[in-house]
């Protein structure tokens, strides 16, 4: 603005004071109008607030920097160091024609959609279309899934496993993860409860990748190759699972992570199966796993104590035998070459494997005769649930699952909730848990920012304007920006995501810009004598060239986000895409719709302003 006036004629220093009072208008708004987009994003709680709290607060406090930039420094450099040239160099006069030449061209066009300005409300329709119809379409999840080199396989044998089979079987498995030539180094847990009975059954494999750079397979293709290989081996149950990129931590589990709370036990067993047949049979799901069995197998002696008295056996001789036999009890300790020793007290291996060697033993009774255990006991199998759960105080179970390829998170949270409404009833609650809940948790806050900042910029520039209408046509950007977001994500093959959503709350801020630049000059304009229309225009043509600037400037300094570069930086792919794609979208239709918009919601109201900028012609705009 300082330039265009030293170009005219003016002094350096006028110009200045000119061109800086000109604008301080719309510099003022703008900067409150970003800074309060983010307010909401430092305030936010969980997840997300972790996650942008300080980005929310650099971005907010570089903007407010820049301001005071723009508004001292900026002016006083501009009349110090710009002077008018006589003579330019050749690119300088060629890439000046090209902007005066495109400056008319806007002109002219504006001027023709002006006159069929009718299809300003058409454009805002088609935008909402698009925002609602398309934005349906695209799937949701918390956040890409980066290629961090490491990949877990999780083994589950039968209950009852000892240890020594599950042993063997991680062997394997390590064996199998032995042969990828992409593998760092390899780090296995057999029974992860470390002697617990309820851990012994299960097992894992780390597997750590060398870096994406250095090899020719991602990450996800090993995945998959590694899962279609562990589902042969029956032994146990086994799949592959990839440490999420936010979220979870490890040992996490699978992604998917649906709660079932039950008033009762056995209304809770009795569903789990027909929800664990639609779960697995369902083709949104990879992989399902419940954390509440019901197949661990009891062996239940029942004691004839009328009969054992006959024979003279006491409850406690029977207790005392079983436990000598199978407990593995330390009774003492002895001294040999100076060294301490446990006894411990055990049946060897052949005669406590099968449990019919419960009946085989002998018991002695007061009479100090050996009596088999069979004649005094009976035995019953059984099976239970080796642990039980409870989630808010009700009995539960949490039903877990991989996506399969090609569904997100958010998907598979809808196919559980489905699920739940076809086989539940009234009196059971659902809930979620882990990455599925903070993905819930998150998306809620991210909305209730967006909203927040909706109202925010639209209450700060009703303040500043002094009226509710300016401020409502440079809202009527925001859908614009939305319609270009929604469809570069579905261009891109991208996902509503925590970084795509906070992309979108950014470009809140970020597009409302052009609009306070439209619609205050065009206020300037107004207030100069001009009609609406006249006013309008004049106005969009003078801010074309500055508009067109800022938003590729934008645009420039976000792509290196777009295209991922730097290290971990696919993650916020969605981010860059939904900036720029809302960004040029919205910066050809703001140019002609919201001036469009002006002349239906602006009145002929004339307001005094201070400093009123003098019309600049069509060939030098």
């Amino acid at each position: 603005n300082i330039y265009s006036k030293i170009e005219r004629g003016m002094p350096p220093l006028e110009a200045g004071h000119k061109g800086s009072r000109e604008i301080f208008f719309a510099i003022i708004s703008t900067t409150i109008t970003l800074a309060s987009v983010f307010l909401p994003i430092i305030f936010l709680q969980g997840l997300t607030g972790r996650l942008f709290r300080e980005f929310g607060i650099i971005v907010a406090g570089s903007v407010l920097i820049s301001a005071f930039v723009s508004l001292t420094l900026t002016p006083m450099m501009s009349a110090r160091t710009l002077r008018r040239h006589e003579h330019e160099n050749r690119f300088y006069d060629w890439s000046e024609r090209q902007f005066n030449r495109l400056s008319g061209w806007y002109r002219r066009s504006l001027g023709a959609f002006i006159e069929r300005r009718w299809l300003a409300p058409i454009v805002m329709a088609l935008a909402l279309a698009i925002i609602f119809g398309l934005g349906a379409m695209i799937p949701s999840e918390l956040a890409p899934l980066e290629d961090r080199s490491r990949l877990v396989i999780s083994a589950t044998a039968p209950e009852g496993t000892s240890y020594e089979a599950m042993y063997d079987y991680i062997g394997r498995l390590i064996s199998l993860v032995d042969t990828l030539p992409e593998k760092e180094y390899i780090v296995s847990v057999t029974a992860p409860g470390f002697g617990a009975s309820a851990a012994v059954n299960s097992g894992f494999v780390r597997v750590n990748l060398v870096p994406p750079d250095r090899r020719d397979r991602s990450q996800q293709e090993l995945a998959d190759i590694l899962g279609a290989e562990v589902r042969q081996m029956t032994f146990a149950r086994a799949y592959v699972t990839q440490e999420q990129t936010i979220g979870g931590g490890r040992g996490s589990g699978l992604p998917v992570q649906f709660v079932i709370q039950a008033p009762t036990l056995e209304k809770l067993k009795d569903v789990i199966p027909v929800f664990m047949e639609k779960a697995q049979s369902s083709p949104v799901f990879q992989v399902v796993d419940l954390n509440l069995k019901f197949n661990k197998p009891e062996l239940t002696i029942e004691i004839d104590r009328d009969r054992a008295r006959a024979l003279g056996i006491t409850v406690r001789d029977i207790a005392e035998t079983l436990q000598l036999y199978f407990s593995g009890q330390r009774y003492g300790f002895f001294v040999m070459n100076s060294k301490q020793y446990s006894v411990i007290a055990q049946a060897d291996r052949p005669n406590r494997d099968e449990p019919l060697d419960l009946s085989s033993i002998y018991v002695r009774n007061n009479r100090n005769e050996l009596i088999q255990l069979d004649n005094v006991v009976t035995l019953s199998y059984r099976s239970s649930p080796p642990q039980l759960y409870r989630y808010n105080r009700y009995v539960s179970a949490t039903v877990m699952a991989s996506p399969a390829k090609g569904f997100t998170l958010g998907e598979g949270i809808d196919e559980m909730n489905r699920i739940a409404a076809d086989v539940l009833d009234e009196t059971f609650a659902t809930s979620l848990a882990g990455v599925s809940k903070e993905y819930a948790e998150s998306s809620n806050t991210l909305l209730f920012a967006f909203v927040l900042a909706l109202i925010l910029v639209y209450l700060i520039l009703s303040a500043q304007f002094e009226s509710f209408r300016d401020p409502l046509i440079i809202m009527f950007t925001v859908p614009l920006a939305l319609a270009g977001a929604v469809l570069s994500l579905w261009l891109f093959g991208q996902t509503f995501n925590i970084f795509s959503q906070i992309g979108i709350i950014a470009l809140v801020g970020i597009v409302t810009k052009n609009g306070i630049l439209i619609v205050e000059f065009a206020n300037q304009r107004k207030s100069q004598g001009l009609s609406i229309k006249d006013a309008v225009i004049d106005a969009a043509a003078q801010r074309f060239r500055p508009i067109l600037m800022t938003s590729l400037a934008t645009a420039f300094g976000v792509l290196p986000i777009a295209l991922a570069l730097g290290a971990a930086a696919k993650s916020r792919v969605p981010m860059g895409i939904v900036i720029i794609g809302g960004l040029l979208f919205s910066l050809g239709l703001t140019l002609f719709v919201i001036p469009a918009l002006y002349t239906y919601l602006s009145t002929e109201k004339k307001a005094a302003t201070a400093d009123i900028p003098e019309a600049i012609p069509a060939e030098s705009a």
